[in-house]
């Protein structure tokens, strides 16, 4: 018999709508879960279970009387700890802000609360979002890193805690936790979902994203979480897609680009055998599968992406930083120096090798749907001190292109493996019909053994 704390957001949706479970049965059902594994996992920063609990029977009770508002009425859902919320400790993994207490929702959350969801908490990050390790644990083996920045998020979801959470994506954040814990990872475009009340690691790469257990669920959290608002300046004008709908109708002919370059020759063995398999998966359920080049020189992307946000971090946190240096961990104190030493020379270098990398990705794009690659170069390595390797997220990151990780199996060692793809600006809706379809053809579902 299923648990209500292993469906995902539109599983729980759909039984609560059929009056098989309510929003308080549901919350109780991972209360529960929460309560025997977060002792060794540690995902959460913050839990929030009265006011949840609270939240869960107004849902019931509206539900009673109106129906749903929304996919998300009555459903959890966590928040990593730099997104913040009214009342609720926002420490962003901060020696400096550890009793900080917003006044007001980040954005993000406040759109998911008037949807109906329920916040149950507030999940683990790394320091101000970056390199120094937060306390949580890979559910598929403690002894490997679960990612980061979004770290308690992918643990919490992939342990079943929660269904969904917010991430942020600077340059592998969201994707990379979702690979290493074996959960779906979005990353859309940038300037789709809101960043107002997040607070910033570098202004031109900073993205919210989701990690969930199905690429429908993150279908279902885009459509009411994307659009315009004024009050975050780089927020797009772009119209919103039927995101919901895209996964809903399979496409009629799918084409992948395999982008064997650089990517493969980065792999480990084990991950490039495995992406060759699932290419050739892929090709056999129908889809249709060619190798190209989009002739970015990918290191020097990587390099360039660091650039721009070291210097960026760099500007914001200045005034934090001078005095407080003893505050800041070691690894985030190295990226805040770099950034103090790059000219601005540098900095516009790095932005205009961005624009070109932007032009040739795009090119790219006109001939195949999306772009096909490993999430990550080798699967969650054994070291706690830190958070794996960003450079295979980061080229989307740096061009502000969405991406999508989905899980493609196991390695040797029994830690998750993730399926990266990318797409046009402003195109989630075609990565998510895709991504939704290789997902089906894969017929990959991993639930680590917690």
């Amino acid at each position: 018999m299923v648990q209500p704390f292993e469906l995902t957001v539109t599983q729980a949706a759909s039984e609560i709508r059929a009056s098989r479970l309510s929003p308080v049965e549901l919350l109780q059902s991972l209360l529960d879960r929460i309560d025997a594994l977060e002792p060794s996992l540690q995902a959460w920063a913050t839990l929030v279970p009265e006011q949840a609990l609270e939240a869960a029977r107004r849902a019931e009770q509206e539900m009673r009387s109106h129906g749903p508002r929304s996919v998300m009425h009555g459903i959890p859902f966590g928040a990593k700890d730099i997104f913040d919320t009214a009342g609720i400790r926002t420490a962003a993994g901060s020696k400096i802000w550890a009793d900080r207490v917003p006044d007001a929702d980040a954005a993000s959350v406040a759109y998911l609360k008037s949807a109906g969801g329920v916040l149950l908490g507030k999940t683990h990050t790394t320091e101000f979002a970056d390199g120094d390790p937060a306390p949580s644990r890979n559910p598929w083996n403690a002894a490997h890193t679960a990612g980061g920045s979004s770290t308690g998020s992918g643990v919490a979801v992939a342990a079943r805690m929660v269904p969904a959470a917010f991430g942020s994506q600077t340059v592998g954040s969201v994707l990379r936790p979702a690979s290493y814990n074996g959960v779906v990872g979005l990353k859309p475009t940038f300037g789709r979902i809101s960043r107002r009340g997040v607070i910033p690691m570098a202004f031109s790469f900073d993205h919210v994203g989701l990690l969930v257990r199905s690429v429908e669920d993150a279908a279902a959290l885009l459509g009411l979480l994307a659009g315009r608002d004024d009050e975050d300046p780089e927020s797009s004008h772009e119209p919103m897609g039927d995101y919901l709908a895209a996964v809903v109708q399979p496409p009629t002919t799918v084409r992948f680009g395999l982008v064997r370059t650089w990517f493969l020759a980065e792999s480990d063995a084990e991950t490039r055998l495995r992406i060759e398999e699932v290419a050739q998966e892929l090709a056999k359920a129908g889809a249709e599968v060619v190798e190209v080049n989009p002739g970015i020189d990918f290191g020097l992307a990587y390099e360039q992406h660091r650039v721009m946000q070291e210097a960026e971090m760099a500007q914001w946190h200045e005034p934090l930083y001078t005095g407080n240096e003893h505050l800041y961990g070691p690894k985030i104190s190295v990226y805040l120096r770099n950034g103090l030493s790059h000219s601005a020379t540098r900095y516009v270098a790095a932005a205009a090798y961005r624009r070109e990398a932007q032009r040739l990705a795009k090119a790219t794009l006109e001939n195949v749907d999306v772009l096909l690659m490993p999430t990550n170069s080798a699967p969650a390595p054994a070291d706690l001190t830190q958070t794996g390797d960003t450079r295979f997220q980061s080229l989307w990151s740096y061009i502000g292109f969405p991406s999508i990780s989905i899980p493609m199996g196991l390695a040797g060692n029994g830690m998750p493996l993730g399926l990266q793809m990318a797409c046009g600006p402003f195109e989630e809706a075609k990565l998510l019909s895709v991504a939704r379809w290789a997902e089906e053809a894969l017929g990959i579902e991993l639930n680590p053994p917690v």
